[in-house]
């Protein structure tokens, strides 16, 4: 079993990562502290998972303008950063690579996050979903749209926030430019309605993420940053394909491919069935990996056997396991022996204490890390 394209080595950077299976970024609503700060819980968490190729964090917010679940911990403070200090070297201790997510969810936000002030979006446009508030969930509002100035000023919270990670000893940083949060709302011509150079043409609408890819890459290498997309987003997190969507991504990753270096780019297969939505594009792997040579990542509803299958016809370098990384923190330890993975359970996957969070039983514990 130990021949499996899973668990072969993949370089992304200068970086060697000892096999291909990645712990995706999963909020799991455990900073429970006024500094939305890390605690022994994260340490915990993260280290047992430490045999992962490679673990991506939970989103971390950029600023306290970019808050929209309870109990996220950012960085954007001292705090913060001490906490994730904590995390980052135990997991090196174990021997393992970690990267942080970083965050902002634009409208995807509620005024109780913000002292009743409106969150904010490329344009006064509700989502109509809901927001994880500190009284439960809520209906979104119709959020504030944002001055040039607020761009600017996010674009800088982003590249604060690349160098705290920096700081907090992270390998890497991804930028979250997925699942309906702020730059997948300006990439959108269903949620971006403006009128300036941040809307209208795909260029412009494209242009707040390389804004701040730009400037995150003054404080970090850019083969230490990766991105994450999600092109055939449908009906959920206030999203909608529409017949620009997926030029818009071919866009993105196609100046990817030509101008940049990154880590990687991390994608998502539809969250929902698309087979019958106009202008959706049902396989997103095989549509990207023509488009872009450098390392592509996927996720979304994998098993070993489908990761196999997917690295092994080259749609894919590497894949990303969320759920099954909760319920299963050898998983790594379980694809080379073969053991059947545990089920996970959702009612703890936002609850505030360790249940559900690093109680799952390891049956490979000689292959993974104890602390």
């Amino acid at each position: 079993m130990k021949d499996q394209p899973i668990l072969q080595p993949h370089k992304i950077g200068d970086l060697s990562l000892p096999n291909r299976a990645v712990m995706a970024p999963m909020t799991r609503s455990r900073a429970v502290n006024d500094e939305n700060a890390p605690t022994e819980l994260h340490v915990e968490y993260y280290t047992q998972r430490a045999t992962a190729g490679l673990i991506i964090t939970e989103g971390a917010q950029v600023s306290k303008q970019a808050v929209g679940y309870i109990h996220t911990a950012g960085i954007h403070s001292k705090a913060q950063v001490e906490g994730w200090k904590k995390v980052t070297k135990s997991v090196h201790d174990a021997g393992g690579r970690i990267f942080i997510q970083l965050w902002h969810v634009g409208r995807m936000s509620h005024p109780d996050f913000h002292d009743g002030d409106l969150p904010v979006a490329p344009s006064a446009i509700n989502p109509h979903a809901q927001s994880y508030t500190p009284e439960g969930f809520k209906d979104t509002v119709t959020p504030k749209a944002m001055t040039l100035e607020e761009i600017k000023i996010t674009v800088n919270d982003f590249k604060q926030a690349a160098k705290n990670a920096v700081e907090a000893g992270f390998d890497g940083v991804e930028i979250h430019s997925s699942n309906g949060y702020l730059f997948h709302q300006f990439f959108s011509s269903f949620s971006n309605k403006r009128d300036d150079q941040y809307g209208g043409s795909i260029e412009n609408r494209a242009r707040f993420f390389f804004e701040v890819l730009d400037a995150v890459k003054q404080v970090i290498p850019q083969n230490r940053i990766g991105a994450r997309f999600n092109p055939s987003l449908h009906g959920t997190f206030g999203m909608e394909v529409v017949e620009d969507t997926i030029p818009t991504f071919d866009y993105v990753i196609e100046r990817l491919e030509k101008e940049y270096d990154l880590s990687y780019i991390h994608l998502s297969e539809p969250f929902t069935d698309v087979s019958d939505v106009d202008y959706a594009e049902e396989h997103i792997a095989k549509r990207y990996r023509p488009k872009y040579s450098g390392t592509l990542m996927i996720n979304t509803g994998f098993t070993k056997d489908t990761a196999n299958k997917v690295i092994e016809n080259g749609d894919a370098d590497l894949v990303a396991f969320g759920k099954l990384y909760i319920s299963n923190p050898d998983l790594v330890g379980r694809f080379k022996e073969n053991i059947p993975t545990a089920e996970w359970d959702a009612n703890t996957f936002y609850s505030q204490g360790p249940e559900g969070y690093i109680d799952y039983e390891a049956k490979t514990r000689d292959l993974i890390p104890t602390s």
